[in-house]
């Protein structure tokens, strides 16, 4: 299995970005700052790709054991990513709760608006993609995440403003508003 994190908007506080699993858009991504130099809990991993497992230990590991039961196998882990430990995939609604994890959810709001990011229906998206993630792993398969940035895979901020023009135009329509 194949997830993409695309980067498309970088604030102050936060990243927001788009997940496509097997290049299919699944959800809206949350993640801290860009930073040139790491700071401690502020800043958003480095783009590359990266292997993802299950980590069953750990305080994110025992709550959501409690909060899912057996829905719940382990936590979604971002292995062996050069300077971060414990990377993980988890639900969340601004950059504040996030170190450096990626935080999923099905509505994200403009980060021009908001500079710590928000993003919505947190725990519908995270269950809904871990329930495809963790349908792979434990059939065994390689689960693989990539981090891009937009304005690489683009190559010119026109590109990126019609991106940003077809999202809301997403937006809309699974708000029942269609913008012609």
């Amino acid at each position: 299995m194949k997830l993409d994190v695309i980067r498309f908007q970088f604030g102050n506080d936060a990243t927001n970005g788009l997940l496509f699993i097997d290049d299919v858009f699944e959800c809206y991504t949350l993640e801290d700052q860009y930073q040139e130099t790491k700071v401690m809990h502020e800043t958003c991993i480095p783009e590359g790709e990266y292997k993802v497992e299950y980590r069953t230990v750990g305080g994110f590991h025992t709550k959501y054991a409690a909060k899912y039961g057996s829905f719940h196998k382990g936590m979604l882990w971002i292995k062996n990513v050069p300077g971060f430990e414990y990377i993980l995939i988890h639900s969340g609604n601004t950059d504040e709760h996030t170190s450096g994890c990626l935080i999923v959810g099905e509505t994200q709001q403009d980060l021009d608006r908001g500079k710590d990011g928000f993003i919505g229906n947190s725990g519908d998206a995270y269950k809904k993609l871990y329930t495809k993630v963790s349908g792979a792993l434990e059939k065994g398969d390689e689960v693989r995440i990539k981090y891009s940035n937009v304005k690489d895979l683009l190559g010119s901020d026109e590109k990126i403003s019609d991106l940003r023009g077809q999202i809301k135009i997403l937006e809309a329509g699974k708000q029942g508003r269609y913008i012609r």
